[in-house]
């Protein structure tokens, strides 16, 4: 499918579902199809994101993925208090990628079109690019400070994965390039090698514990999560936010995004992703199926020790300590590719 049949398909359903719901502002895309062209081609493994608008300070709970007119949908629904400080948006690094463009799917009230008009002439500027950085930067810091080693196993490894992962994202917003979520590791590498700073590669693979891992490995273990996941999808039931990630219509993301890097070659980057989706899964069975949770929980401490290196509390918080004397080495690379510049087609 190309990126323009599927922002066709998104459109449509935000015009028959979302439009018609009491509190509906607008929508706008998010995430990796920002910027892309509309006739490129939309991987099986990839899916659109569309954040829908609503009045008030609580946005009700995410529908997540679903299929519309064959397009896999990520739908989130955000607040308009979380957006209505433009300086504010423009300073989130989660945030200020989606006004970059023109992402605008539907506008009643004109506010979201005002947003872009903000947002988009300052994008680039480099104090503005900075505070991006060190937003980056303090959620690096501040949630590996606050992991909590009493919490269950499944949601200690989630604490300390996420925000280690989050140090990817500090020289891809110093470059201008999208933060994203599964594909982080490998996008973080062209960054760095294009700005001559590829030694920190290493280094960061190495915070996550897979700098030496081999394809096999990863294999095996992506096999077992794939057993997990099989087993999960029938009886989840509790929501989590990330519920929509552990459905049948997920496992091309889930599970086939994982193999899709493996046989390209990037097994090490494929750990990231692996350990999130198996830690979500373990989330949900102990909500709701206690004995399954038990049952698997063996394998996934198997691959938490063997492509990380964590065996218990004290090595993760050893772990988490290390990433957090690293980040003044990373601020020292992010601030030279801020001090670079970005390629031209980055500022456009």
């Amino acid at each position: 499918m190309r990126v323009a049949e599927a922002r066709a398909a998104a459109a449509h359903w935000v015009a028959a579902h979302a439009r018609p719901a009491p509190g509906y502002l607008g929508a706008y895309f998010s995430g990796s199809t920002v910027g892309r062209p509309d006739e490129a081609q939309l991987p099986v493994s990839s899916d659109v994101d569309v954040v829908v608008v609503t009045e008030g300070d609580e946005a009700p709970a995410k529908p997540g993925k679903l299929l519309h007119e064959g397009a896999l949908l990520e739908i989130t629904y955000e607040p308009w208090s979380v957006l209505a400080d433009p300086d504010a948006v423009l300073g989130a690094y989660h945030l200020a990628g989606g006004f970059r463009h023109d992402t605008v799917i539907d506008d009643p009230t004109g506010r979201l079109r005002a947003l872009h008009a903000y947002v988009a002439p300052r994008f680039a500027e480099r104090d503005q690019v900075r505070r991006r950085c060190r937003d980056a930067r303090h959620r690096v810091e501040s949630r590996l400070a606050a992991l909590d080693p009493g919490q269950p196993f499944a949601t200690r490894v989630t604490a300390w994965l996420f925000p280690t992962g989050v140090t990817t994202h500090l020289p891809l917003v110093a470059a201008l390039r999208n933060p994203t979520v599964r594909l982080r590791y490998p996008a973080a590498r062209d960054v760095l090698t294009e700005y001559g700073q590829e030694d920190l590669y290493p280094e960061l693979l190495a915070l996550l514990g897979c700098e030496e891992v081999s394809a096999r490995r990863v294999r095996h273990h992506l096999a077992e999560l794939t057993r997990t996941f099989d087993a999960t999808v029938p009886v989840a039931r509790t929501p989590f936010f990330f519920s929509s990630d552990l459905t049948e219509r997920a496992r091309p993301i889930a599970v086939d995004g994982s193999r899709e890097l493996i046989d390209r070659g990037d097994h090490r980057e494929a750990v990231f992703w692996l350990l999130a989706t198996f830690a979500r899964c373990h989330t949900a069975l102990a909500a709701d199926a206690p004995d399954l949770h038990t049952a698997r929980l063996p394998a996934f401490r198997e691959a938490v020790a063997d492509l990380t290196g964590l065996t218990d509390t004290g090595t993760l918080l050893a772990r988490r300590d290390e990433v957090l004397r690293f980040v003044p080495r990373l601020w020292t690379v992010t601030e030279e590719i801020l001090a670079a510049g970005s390629a031209p087609s980055e500022t456009a």
